[in-house]
């Protein structure tokens, strides 16, 4: 799955399932914190535009270092450091972390069927056990779009009920301004006479 649709998908259960602001942001950024292990596209990117030897980061290391157990526990850690609910946030990091793991593993392949994206979840220290599922989705298939336009529809409902929003996970200021916009257009729309449900 695309980061974007990580990101959603791990905001709305940190919405669900914490009780402020500040650890819901945390759940919802360890949804996205595994492919960090793919920011070696900009090294690959940048070497390849400045004339280098080409480099094979990305490849490399992409759903090898932080998507397995040591990513897990990693980035569980971490959120738990700075959440007010550790013990909770270190457990719901720990889902969001496997349902990312789980949502590579059925829809991130490329656009060849060969072009699969394995979970090696002892990785950086082994490559034993590789998980691939050779009926992968594409990444960009109809049905991961579906679900980014099913979890985008999700995350501009629950705003409403909440205050906060997903924008909140990078800027708390731009979320009030966003779930203010989210609120006027509700009003608008209830002031014509088709309430929302």
């Amino acid at each position: 799955m695309s980061p974007e649709t990580h990101l959603l998908a791990s905001w709305i259960i940190a919405a669900k399932t914490t009780d402020n602001a500040r650890d819901c942001r945390l759940v919802a950024l360890a949804g996205i914190l595994p492919d960090a292990d793919g920011l070696g596209l900009i090294a690959d990117a940048l070497t390849g535009w400045l004339g280098g030897k080409p480099t094979q980061f990305y490849a490399h290391y992409h759903h090898y270092l932080l998507h397995g157990a040591l990513g897990g526990i990693l980035i569980a850690t971490l959120m738990a450091c700075f959440a007010r609910h550790r013990w909770r946030v270190a457990l719901l990091v720990l889902l969001v972390f496997h349902l990312h793991l789980l949502c590579d593993f059925v829809g991130s392949r490329g656009p060849a069927p060969e072009d699969l994206w394995p979970i090696f979840y002892l990785g950086p220290f082994d490559k034993d056990p590789m998980w691939v599922w050779k009926g992968q989705l594409r990444l960009d298939g109809w049905f991961n779009r579906w679900l980014s336009v099913v979890l985008f529809a999700w995350a501009l409902w629950l705003p409403l009920r909440l205050g906060y929003s997903v924008v909140g996970v990078f800027n708390r200021r731009a979320d009030q301004v966003f779930v203010g916009v989210l609120r006027k257009w509700r009003d608008e729309w209830v002031q014509r006479g088709r309430p929302l449900r």
